[in-house]
């Protein structure tokens, strides 16, 4: 997730500036299709990654495969960016290194949710955390349908949707969304803060220092075992480095309200992969909680677009008339 680790609410991926609405990509051989297919690589990249982490567990646990995943992903990004460290102010460091916590913190809780139950469900709850950031930063009243569609999700989710959902790892997957919806704000402020990557080559560096002590009380000499070094590295590929560079890409030709429509549609992909490598079952009733979770968030999204085009709409015609009156 890295994130993918952007998500529902107006994404902005640490050092990334996305095109603007109505943007047309041109000059591109891709077409039209193009960003949407590296979103979409982005999306499945994530969510099958996650899924390989979860068979690797049994191996090295649930922190310790966070702790690979996030020592790994630091280390290619810190080579790759080789970010600055000198010449930043000290609310530039409490900014990225808030980022870091929450990316951190992010991961290590959806670990421990996927450790418990399945990952359509994992991401589900997990997704909700970017929902009510986007709900609330819109102060709308229509939204009141998109929160009640979501609760109606979660409701089946926990009704009988997907049997006996673990209450630890269902408590875990909510508040892993919770620190998804600070991991969106501190991504957009360390994307104003560091010139491209390099917040997010920094924030990784600071979940990894952070995560590493656990890994080592809770996996030990586990940790070193080249299997699980291949493995856990994979798992950094297609859960950090490879979404976030497709990532990267796309959202310099795609407008960000149609990017966090797309990452709505991520339990779905999570539930897909959860059931082609890890055998995980979904009955039509879990499908359905889903699909009211993935309609919520995407609903949510574009009432905030709308109302932010409304809003450029308003102040063209009072910028006309103040040329107008200028020029008389």
């Amino acid at each position: 997730m890295v994130q993918s680790e952007a998500a529902v609410a107006q994404p902005e991926v640490a050092g990334v500036t996305p095109a603007p609405e109505g943007a047309a990509v041109k000059g591109s051989r891709w077409g039209a299709l193009g960003p949407v297919g590296l979103v979409l690589g982005g999306c499945v990249s994530v969510q099958f990654g996650a899924a390989v982490a979860v068979s690797l567990m049994p191996r090295a646990g649930a922190v310790g495969v966070v702790t690979l995943r996030l020592v790994v992903a630091a280390l290619v990004m810190l080579v790759v960016c080789r970010p600055k460290l000198r010449g930043h102010s000290r609310a530039d460091w409490g900014t990225v290194i808030t980022f870091g916590v929450a990316m951190g913190g992010m991961n290590m809780l959806f670990y421990q949710a996927a450790s418990r139950i399945p990952l359509g469900p994992a991401v589900t709850l997990e997704v909700l955390g970017p929902l009510a950031l986007s709900v609330l930063a819109s102060r709308r009243l229509v939204n009141a349908v998109w929160a009640g569609l979501a609760l109606c999700g979660v409701f089946l989710l926990g009704g009988g949707g997907f049997g006996d959902l673990d209450l630890v790892g269902a408590a875990f997957a909510v508040a892993a969304g919770g620190m998804w919806a600070a991991y969106i704000v501190f991504s957009a402020r360390t994307g104003r803060r560091f010139p491209q990557a390099d917040g997010l080559a920094l924030a990784m560096a600071v979940a990894a220092v952070l995560c590493l002590p656990l890994g080592i009380a809770a996996s030990g000499s586990r940790l070193v075992v080249p299997s699980t070094i291949g493995l856990g590295a994979a798992v950094a590929v297609l859960s950090s480095v490879l979404p976030y560079t497709l990532e990267l890409l796309a959202l310099r030709r795609l407008p960000a309200s149609t990017f966090a429509v797309m990452m709505s549609l991520e339990p779905a992909i999570a539930a897909l992969a959860g059931f082609l490598i890890l055998n995980q079952a979904l009955s039509a009733v879990g499908a359905l909680a889903i699909a009211l979770v993935i309609a919520a968030s995407i609903g949510a999204v574009r009432t905030q677009v709308g109302r932010g085009r409304a809003k450029v709409t308003e102040a063209k015609p009072k910028a006309e008339a103040t040329e107008v009156e200028a020029e008389a």
